[in-house]
């Protein structure tokens, strides 16, 4: 633990004097639980940037309170590399604590589906998974230790660390890259075109680059610098999009009649045997519906495992699918698809797909998912976690497999849809070269009740939407459904819990990508050009003294 003379002694070196008045002195003489609590709650409040709040202006009180706790931390009186390490990790660590508990809280909603069963699972949903989130921000703080100082740099150093960590939250153990401090950034489509530029790593370096300089107002050098850069930054974020927005699209874009349907099943319900003729036929009524205008459209989308059994074992689901539909249309559906002659095989495979069925009542293309749910999906070293009790949510044997490609669908000539089931959808830059005319995403958020969650899962959609440069048709079980262009903007969208249908006729405009080459390659240059700063400032500061 550090002494409060070591803190003292810190931060009344001379050149952090000004850091000493007011709000910025006070919390950085935190230490002990006091220093803990505080970056959870600034964390907690940050998260309020995320949807559906959107309120930005939270990440820039949170980040500066970041900044001065660990100007805090730097002071602590500890011997060895580790020692000094250990509490800027701490408040790294806390910081992200308090940013996850808040955004993911929701996750617990699923376990109350079937309480009983997976009432064990609640701690993980609303505890241990924040923890473990929040480890990436505790390693992010620590990575900037050795560069920490008064001046400008660490504050770069700090968003670097930053864009790090959020670029190894989504690949380290199948990756989890849920409301990354970049989407803070990006609460409307006009400030969402950025990402077309640097990618989200280079969104995520330069958001929090701009949350944190505020810190430098506290004192009294680098203010002007600190105020030109945050002015430049959010002035070319904003300037950029509103140029990319008002370019005109193409006319000679084809176009597609549309309708997404929104069942709102009751997730209690959803495999209940005595309720799955009725789903499935609630699903062929609300497809068969004749449209306002009377067009019936081209395609139709189904959300995520919509149809409630396997159509090896019901034959008569494809021909009852296939009395619904009329010349010329296609059926788009969630569904697991086995491969294997009986669910009771112990070789048979099941996959989370999305199939494609024309109006012959044929299965003429299907696309697996690939980036399966830990615990909801498959569970990792399942047979000696089951000794405890631990299983997945999906009750198949052997859990889901994943597909080993994304495969596009002509869903009419010469127009390819390109199918990301439920989470898929939030890894930054899958859809970018998919090869899509449309964008599909198919999803049963009902899992998390009226929460955060469908809007939070709705704006990764609208950015995957934007890096693509194709528009994306969304159903939901419960909702968001959604029909989002090229350009992240919602066309038309149903209500949360809200069943029903969505008819559009939509003109697959394309967007261009404005730079050439990999967008986050960019992003990257931007990680490298912070952490050059970083450490030049520490550098500048060593050679000072």
């Amino acid at each position: 633990m550090a002494s409060r003379a070591g803190l003292h002694a810190a931060v009344a070196d001379g050149p952090r004097e000004p850091l000493l008045s007011g709000f910025a002195g006070r919390l950085m003489l935190l230490w002990g639980w006091r220093r803990a609590l505080t970056a959870f709650v600034s964390g907690a409040i940050g998260a309020l940037a995320q949807a559906p709040f959107d309120f930005s202006a939270a990440a820039f009180l949170a980040f500066p309170v970041l900044v001065f706790l660990l100007d805090g931390a730097a002071g602590d009186a500890a011997r060895g590399r580790t020692g000094r390490l250990r509490p800027f990790f701490a408040v790294g660590w806390w910081f992200g604590f308090g940013y996850f508990v808040a955004n993911l809280w929701w996750i617990g909603n699923a376990m109350l589906v079937d309480i009983e069963r997976y009432a064990w699972a609640m701690p993980i949903a609303v505890l241990l998974l924040p923890a473990g989130m929040a480890v990436f921000y505790g390693l992010a703080a620590a990575l900037v230790r050795p560069f920490w100082n008064e001046g400008i740099g660490r504050v770069a150093a700090l968003a670097a660390a930053f864009a790090v960590a959020e670029w190894l939250r989504g690949v380290v153990l199948s990756g989890f890259p849920w409301n990354s401090v970049g989407y803070a950034a990006m609460p409307v489509p006009v400030l969402m075109q950025s990402v077309t530029v640097v990618g989200m790593v280079g969104v995520n370096a330069l958001a929090a680059f701009a949350f944190s300089l505020p810190a430098m107002l506290a004192g009294k050098r680098g203010r002007l610098l600190a105020a030109a850069l945050l002015v430049l930054i959010v002035g070319a974020h904003a300037g950029f999009g509103l140029l990319r927005l008002a370019a005109s699209p193409g006319s000679n874009s084809p176009e597609l009649s549309v309708r997404l349907v929104q069942p709102a099943v009751n997730q209690a319900e959803k495999w209940n045997p005595e309720k799955r003729d009725a789903i499935f036929r609630k699903m062929l009524d609300m497809s068969a519906a004749v449209a306002a205008d009377g067009v019936r459209p081209e395609l139709i989308l189904w959300p995520e495992t919509s149809v409630p059994f396997l159509f090896q074992q019901r034959p008569d689901a494809l021909a009852a699918i296939d009395a619904m539909l009329a010349d010329g249309q296609v059926l788009l559906a969630g569904a697991v698809r086995m491969e294997g002659e009986s669910p009771a095989d112990p070789a048979v495979r099941f996959y989370n797909s999305v199939v494609a069925i024309n109006d012959g009542g044929e299965i003429f293309g299907a696309s697996d998912k690939q980036f399966l749910v830990p615990l909801g999906e498959y569970v990792p070293f399942a047979d000696q976690l089951a000794r405890f009790g631990i299983t997945k949510l999906v009750e198949l044997p052997g859990g889901f497999t994943p597909g080993t490609k994304r495969s596009a669908i002509e869903v009419k000539p010469g127009i390819n849809a390109v199918p990301f089931i439920c989470y898929e959808v939030i890894f930054p830059g899958v859809a970018r070269d998919s090869g899509a005319d449309v964008l599909v995403n198919v999803t049963n958020d009902g899992w998390f009740g009226n929460s955060p969650g469908p809007y939070q899962h709705l704006r990764h959609a609208q950015l995957r939407a934007v890096e693509a440069g194709r528009p994306m048709l969304r159903a939901a079980n419960s909702g968001i459904s959604a029909v989002v262009d090229a350009h992240g903007r919602i066309l038309d969208a149903l209500a949360l819990d809200a069943a029903g249908t969505l008819d559009m006729t939509l003109r697959l405009d394309a967007v261009a990508p404005p730079v050439p080459g990999d967008p986050q390659l960019y992003g990257w240059t931007i990680v490298a050009g912070l952490a050059l700063a970083g450490i030049a400032g520490r550098l500048r500061r060593r050679r000072f003294n």
